[in-house]
């Protein structure tokens, strides 16, 4: 698949990725200032990727392999755990690749819909590639002090 960044594939994830996943999360631009706590000590750790959907979109570059975002999807409840796309790669259309894939593998597992419990400056972007806003999943702190918007996606057979 070919996005503004270039040539990009679409792989399972596997425990060797676990540390280069982690920093992306913990250096996400989108969680500065009042955000930063949640994900500070964040861990994707091995264990998380082998037992969960986790997918990973990496540049297919002559010289090295760089991952640009992933994201990992629960089938029981059917819920999108994690999206993150590197601050580098944003705004180059592989937060809507990852989305696709993502209802791909949906469909596959015979999902009629995926739940997405957002960050807060997130929800355009879910919006934007067709989620629903279904709600809102109040705070809880000290782990998340905000509430946060809740949608959906609807798999069809055509989405």
């Amino acid at each position: 698949m070919t996005t503004r960044s270039g040539p990009t594939t679409i792989r399972r994830a596997v425990a060797r990725d676990a540390k280069r996943l982690t920093r992306l999360v913990r250096g996400s631009r989108a969680y500065e200032g009042q955000y930063a706590a949640m994900v500070a000590s964040y861990r994707v750790g091995p264990a998380y990727i082998e037992t969960h959907h986790v997918f990973v979109a990496v540049s297919a570059d002559e010289h090295e392999s760089r991952v640009l975002g992933f994201y990992s999807l629960f089938r029981v409840p059917p819920e999108l755990d994690l999206l993150f796309v590197a601050d580098a790669a944003q705004g180059h259309g592989i937060g809507r690749l990852l989305v696709a894939h993502m209802k791909s593998e949906a469909r596959a597992a015979g999902l009629d819909r995926v739940r997405v419990v957002s960050h807060p400056p997130a929800e355009g972007f879910y919006r934007s590639v067709g989620a629903v806003r279904t709600g809102t999943v109040s705070s809880n702190p000290p782990a998340v002090g905000w509430d946060r918007p809740e949608l959906e996606f609807l798999i069809t057979p055509d989405s």
